[in-house]
């Protein structure tokens, strides 16, 4: 993840990423999950350093929440077996994650937002529903938008990407669907992506 913050050395790694790789959604949130929404231009915008921040805040947004939930899962003590393993495993994974976007974002990073995650936390089986769904929408986010992050920043995202997507995968498999349904990965537009984080209920301010 040090390396990140350059540009690829070769134009091979930055081309199969763009194609296939996981990148940042396009969507900037404000302070709680009510004032999500999507840039104006996002789409339809060529990449930009602006726009590398605003997608890197909301990737950033996901991190923090992922972290948040699987340290509370662990310290709750409700988890056991494998399940466990990976929530200790990840969750050092997620906090890596939120320290490395806020160090590339600086100044323009935004707060740590509060959340309740409710039983998602103290119960196995909801945890298990709903790390499924954290994953695997981090995963279609990412995938959303990997045209509209510069060069620089779309190896920067890569260095991410590719382990949130095992983790993606490892998570489906304990709870017992299949960890690889398709042989490729598209993105999702962002409004299922905000549709996903409203159904969680977690983020509350």
């Amino acid at each position: 993840m040090d390396r990140a913050a350059g540009p690829p050395k070769g134009s091979s790694r930055g081309e199969v990423v763009r194609r296939g790789s996981i990148a940042a959604a396009a969507l900037v949130a404000g302070g709680g999950i009510g004032l999500l929404r999507r840039p104006a231009a996002a789409a339809a915008a060529a990449p930009s350093p602006a726009q590398d921040r605003e997608i890197f805040n909301f990737a950033l947004l996901l991190e923090y929440l992922q972290a948040a939930f699987y340290t509370e899962a662990v310290e709750q003590g409700a988890l056991t077996g494998d399940v466990r393993s990976f929530a200790e495993v990840v969750s050092e994974h997620e906090r890596a994650h939120v320290a490395f976007l806020r160090k590339a974002l600086g100044s323009y990073a935004r707060p740590r937002p509060t959340f309740d995650f409710g039983e998602a936390t103290r119960n196995q089986r909801a945890f298990l529903k709903a790390a499924v769904l954290l994953e695997n929408t981090g995963v279609l986010a990412y995938n959303g938008q990997a045209a509209n992050l510069t060069k620089k920043a779309l190896a920067a995202a890569a260095e991410i990407v590719s382990v949130e997507g095992r983790h993606a995968a490892w998570i489906s498999d304990l709870a017992g669907v299949p960890p690889a349904p398709r042989a490729a990965d598209v993105g999702a537009p962002s409004a299922e992506v905000v549709q996903n984080l409203q159904s969680t209920g977690f983020l509350k301010t």
